[in-house]
């Protein structure tokens, strides 16, 4: 991803996640602090052009302590521990066709390049499902801290995380 997709990134968060409105100086923040986990997914729209549907953001985080939703970093936190999948959106044409099963298999190769052993999200749109048969766990292990930034996202929303060894 680079910093002139953010407005196709943005358009395609509004459609996909309605209700989770995060600003795109967030996205920039997430790709200035951590541009590996920064991803797009395009397809060839024809006469070399190509159309973005879909993306993801991930960064080093400590497990327990889920960001906010709609709250810039600051900094990555130093006690990193593991991976955190802050946001994964795909349009409906873009569903299917194996870019979720994908993005898993190059969150473990981050977490590997990284000395991660862990990664970690938070799932809603009742996905909990999707992401516990991509080897994800609910962990009730969330700080104080965590307990209120996991509410911003909503009374649905579950901390999930998965333990990677190589």
């Amino acid at each position: 991803m680079r910093a002139d997709d953010l407005p196709r990134v943005m358009a395609i968060a509004e459609q996909v996640h309605v209700g989770y409105f995060e600003a795109e100086e967030v996205f920039a923040e997430r790709l200035a602090l951590f541009a590996p986990g920064c991803l797009i997914a395009v397809r060839e729209a024809g006469e070399g052009e190509e159309e973005v549907i879909g993306y993801a953001f991930l960064h080093p985080a400590r497990q327990g302590f889920p960001p906010a939703l709609n709250t810039l970093l600051g900094h990555l936190d130093p006690a990193a521990d593991c991976l955190h999948l802050h946001d994964v959106a795909l349009l409906p044409a873009a569903r299917g066709s194996g870019l979720g099963r994908r993005l898993v298999d190059v969150l473990a190769e981050l977490c590997q390049a990284h000395g991660l052993s862990k990664a970690a999200l938070v799932a809603v749109h009742a996905s909990n499902g999707y992401w516990q048969a991509a080897g994800f766990l609910e962990n009730a292990q969330v700080s104080v801290q965590g307990r209120a930034y996991l509410a911003s996202y909503g009374d649905d929303a579950l901390y999930m995380t998965k333990n990677l060894t190589w």
